[in-house]
């Protein structure tokens, strides 16, 4: 008896044309930095799970600021700088479990802001403090 190869149906064709390109970036992802920040670029670093938010630093002077969060949870998050009157600075959306993603944002004026992770990409997130203080001069 000879055997014949398998032949796949429409949708287990699609399954494995949309999960290909997912192993690809899913492999491409970044590794988690640590925790002092990312050294190569001064970012602070941001550990995102479904249920923290840890920054490496919660301060920094005005000026152009890095972040770079890294999602160790199981759903997508975003991450949020907010101004002291509680507008969005600055946004990330759609990190993956797994994967890295870099913020940059210029920040004018010292003061209190928040931060927030929002596991699910729902609700008012995972708050913080971080203050900004003034640029320093020299």
């Amino acid at each position: 008896m000879t055997s014949r190869p398998t032949r796949l149906t429409p949708p287990a064709t699609l399954a494995l044309l949309a999960v290909g390109p997912l192993a690809l970036l899913t492999a491409c992802a970044e590794k988690a930095p640590e925790a002092g920040g990312d050294a190569k670029s001064g970012a602070i670093t941001v550990q995102a799970t479904d249920d923290a938010c840890k920054l490496s630093r919660t301060s920094a002077p005005a000026g152009s600021i890095g972040f770079k969060i890294t999602n160790g949870g199981n759903k997508i998050t975003e991450f949020y700088l907010f101004s002291p009157d509680n507008k969005v600075v600055s946004e990330v959306e759609g990190i993956g479990p797994g994967t890295s993603r870099s913020m940059t944002v210029k920040v004018t004026k010292a003061g209190s802001y928040t931060t927030a992770c929002k596991p699910g990409m729902v609700g008012e997130g995972i708050r913080g403090k971080f203050t900004v203080t003034a640029k320093r001069h020299g």
